[in-house]
């Protein structure tokens, strides 16, 4: 079953939970005269999620699709959708275009630069770049900028059939699931690179006030705060570890 809650105006979450591996796989809708989703989930999950969106809107009018990187969770039912929403497009970033979606796509991907944006109708999405942040050389996330939602990807990752929004601190949350990663057969999830911090901190600094992660809890609060509190754990646990 997909829960479905407005985490922000207009912005709706959408989470199914996969109990074998005590994990959320969300979706976001943005609700706007062009429509967009980020993330489409695994290909597996197309039939769920869409019955989600249309509970919402005709997910025939979708008009972008947008995900942080190329990956199964991310973007696996991306022509799915594409099928669908006739005037649908991928947005990504140039080297996601470039390497992955304009071959795998069964329409050509828009890329944006850092920075640019994207107009959805009220809504204004700006494209950050953040390479291998979560992870993947092709990362990006989007910033809505009147209401300040940060769609951040696997950033502040928690595992569990969590509560939809919080005001709580879910760095702790997020440390014990990097610690679990680390301690598994699938350690460096995320990986600390030169760059992590310098991203974290550009990240920080557009002062979002809801974090929409994709496993996990959304936190609405500081996220300015929160994201650099995330680069301080990160450090301690991926980098001064080694």
């Amino acid at each position: 079953m997909t829960s479905i809650t407005e985490i922000a105006p207009d912005v709706y979450r959408l989470s199914t939970y996969d109990p074998k591996i005590d994990l959320q796989f969300i979706q976001f809708l943005v609700k706007d005269e062009q429509p967009l989703l980020f993330h489409t989930g695994l290909k597996g999950m197309f039939s769920v999620v869409r019955d989600a969106v249309d509970q919402i809107i005709d997910s025939s009018q979708i008009r972008w699709i947008s995900f942080s990187h190329f990956e199964a969770d991310e973007c696996g039912s991306l022509n799915e959708w594409l099928a669908i929403a006739p005037n649908a497009q991928t947005v990504c970033s140039p080297i996601a275009a470039f390497v992955s979606v304009d071959d795998f796509a069964i329409r050509p991907a828009k890329s944006l630069q850092h920075n640019e944006v994207l107009n959805t109708g009220k809504y204004r999405f700006q494209f950050q770049h953040t390479p291998q942040v979560p992870h993947g050389w092709d990362a990006g996330l989007f910033f809505e900028t009147t209401h300040k939602t940060l769609f951040c990807s696997d950033l502040f990752h928690q595992f569990g059939d969590v509560e939809p929004i919080t005001e709580s601190d879910v760095i702790e949350r997020s440390r014990q699931t990097i610690i679990n990663y680390e301690a598994s057969p699938f350690p460096n999830y995320i990986p600390y690179t030169t760059h992590t911090d310098r991203i974290l901190q550009e990240l920080a600094a557009l002062k979002p006030r809801t974090l929409a992660t994709m496993h996990g809890t959304t936190f609405v609060g500081d996220g300015e705060r929160a994201l650099q509190d995330l680069g301080v754990m990160l450090r301690e646990v991926l980098l001064l570890k080694q």
